[in-house]
């Protein structure tokens, strides 16, 4: 089976009221565990690649990693590039093989944002590509992403139609209060979603896929390995996972989770050093970061995403 488009996979979820995890891929250990999850659940499955990763990876190691993976588990894969920022970064990725992209131009003013997306979705529609737009800004720091709170914003509602009608994109982002990385809220807060922005969209988009970032719950066990072995990372607070199965249950169709798996890594390779300081061969550590992001992601497609079964 080759790579897909999210077209198919996207109108199954929205109709079917489940979402699709599209997780982030940096190396091979993170590809295999989240591909064995998918695999052992038969849930379909976005991996998607920063600018970031790109960077540190190579494209053509992380093209044939993912190429790797639809072969070992014959799953319906999308590759898709996260938070592209430019044209030419979309057009690099189209180009090599991608057969998804996001624009974001979601800083721009509005008619910029629609003009960027308008090219980008062009260029893409014309080599069987899709694309997601993002109208909205999230705060929070995650790869290139940096974005302050006093500069965040909510998406308007009152503006989604014009932006989808004008732009031709295939799925857009809204941004209705998550962030990126792992320190979202304040600690003693409670983050509540705005399902009110959320519903109000899908009224005036029927039908249409609605994508989540920053939506990471920052698993609090994996927070405490890393702090029990020398690591400093007071107030981690993520997204509460029933808002995110609230949300699956609605128009969004897509849900990014990123700063989970970095987490499951990190506090496994930390705890392993702090039982094992004598070892040093790769094999030994990444193995059980592997098993553990493979546990994250099953727990996510099973209970978060409820796209199990959905392959």
């Amino acid at each position: 089976m080759p790579l897909v488009t999210s077209t198919e996979m996207f109108k199954k979820a929205y109709d079917g009221g489940y979402a699709i995890g599209a997780f982030n891929v940096n190396n091979m250990e993170i590809v295999q565990g989240i591909t064995e999850a998918a695999k052992d659940l038969n849930a379909p499955l976005i991996l998607q690649v920063s600018k970031g990763a790109r960077a540190y990876a190579n494209h053509t190691y992380l093209i044939k990693l993912v190429e790797a993976a639809v072969i070992e588990t014959g799953l319906p894969i999308v590759l898709h590039l996260d938070h592209g920022d430019s044209f030419e970064t979309c057009k690099s990725c189209i180009d090599g093989g991608f057969t998804s992209v996001m624009i974001d131009a979601s800083s721009k003013p509005f008619a910029e944002n629609i003009e960027i997306t308008r090219k980008v979705v062009e260029y893409a529609h014309d080599h069987g590509v899709v694309v997601e737009a993002e109208l909205g800004a999230l705060a929070g720091v995650e790869d290139e992403v940096n974005v302050s709170a006093e500069n965040s914003s909510y998406t308007r509602p009152e503006e989604v139609q014009e932006f989808v009608s004008k732009t031709g994109c295939d799925s857009l982002a809204i941004a209705i209060g998550t962030s990126h990385g792992a320190y979202k809220f304040k600690p003693g807060t409670k983050p509540q979603l705005r399902f009110d922005i959320l519903e109000e969209v899908s009224k005036r988009l029927p039908g249409f896929p609605i994508v989540l970032h920053g939506s990471s719950s920052v698993p609090q066990e994996y927070v405490k390995m890393i702090n029990d072995n020398g690591g400093n990372m007071p107030g981690a607070i993520g997204v509460p996972e029933d808002q995110l199965r609230h949300a699956a249950s609605l128009s969004v169709c897509k849900i990014n989770i990123d700063s989970d798996l970095r987490l499951a890594m990190t506090g496994t390779i930390r705890q392993f050093f702090a039982e094992h300081p004598d070892k040093f061969d790769p094999r030994e550590y990444l193995k059980p970061a592997r098993a553990n992001i493979k546990e994250l992601v099953k727990h996510k497609i099973t209970d978060v995403l409820g796209c199990a079964g959905k392959a």
